[in-house]
């Protein structure tokens, strides 16, 4: 039997409305994120926050600063899986120079449902990194977006061919 694992990434505040950067349709992802975290919780399924932090080294960026407010994990969704690790990463691909692999070891995960914000970049470099080619990687469709409908629709194409695109009521 396969054993899951949630990847919720970067639902941090910058993406929101009042944040830095706000992306399309945050408050519909945010509800489907969160329905997805409460199927989760009820199926002893892991959830697992990915947060990005800007690097300090590269100098100050125009988002995800470490210790602002915009760079914080969304509060509602730390309400929902407040027992949530958290990796902590700086690059899109999820697995890039942190401890992801490790974490999705410890729970003995072979499956990922991938979710999160900017659908063209950090959920697609995560579902489709060398490092995820062991797992089997679905990502939920409904529960991404980005900065608009037709980025995150070509996003979400571009990757069809290596992973599968479903419906969070599909695979919870």
């Amino acid at each position: 039997m396969s054993k899951k694992a949630l990847l919720v990434i970067d639902l941090q505040n910058d993406y929101f409305p009042g944040g830095k950067f706000p992306l399309w349709n945050t408050e519909q992802t945010l509800a489907n994120i969160k329905t997805a975290i409460a199927k989760a919780n009820q199926q002893n399924i892991s959830v697992i926050h990915i947060q990005h932090l800007a690097d300090p080294a590269m100098g100050l960026a125009p988002f995800f600063n470490q210790g602002t407010q915009g760079a914080e994990i969304h509060p509602e969704i730390m309400a929902a899986a407040p027992k949530g690790e958290v990796v902590i990463k700086h690059f899109a691909d999820s697995f890039e120079q942190t401890n992801l692999e490790q974490v999705l070891s410890r729970h003995g995960v072979d499956e990922l449902l991938v979710c999160g914000m900017m659908t063209q970049n950090c959920v697609t470099h995560t579902a489709i990194s060398k490092a995820a080619e062991k797992y089997k990687v679905s990502i939920l469709m409904d529960c991404c977006t980005t900065v608009d409908e037709m980025i995150h629709n070509i996003a979400l194409h571009a990757v069809s061919t290596r992973v599968e695109l479903v419906a969070s009521e599909q695979v919870l």
